[in-house]
């Protein structure tokens, strides 16, 4: 599936978007996969509370499934003004 980050967190990993192989069945074992890796995934996602997540382009809760997404988004919250 391809992984997309924006704002801070594409900054902390050093690549806007990657191709994952992953057997995850949640977006939470997504995280835990991608924390695991290295120091970089680890540092952006210590604080999940300031992260929000796209699946499909549609906004979703951290426990939400991930049989058959094609994309996952990874982004700090908006701000407006």
């Amino acid at each position: 599936m391809q992984v997309l980050y924006f704002a801070w967190m594409r900054e902390r990993i050093g690549v806007p978007k990657e191709e994952v192989e992953t057997n995850a069945a949640t977006v939470a074992d997504l995280v835990e996969e991608l924390r695991g890796r290295e120091e970089r995934y680890a540092l952006a996602f210590s604080d999940m509370a300031a992260v929000r997540v796209a699946v499909d382009q549609e906004l979703v809760e951290i426990d939400t499934p991930l049989t058959g997404v094609r994309e996952v988004a990874f982004f700090p919250p908006m701000t407006g003004g």
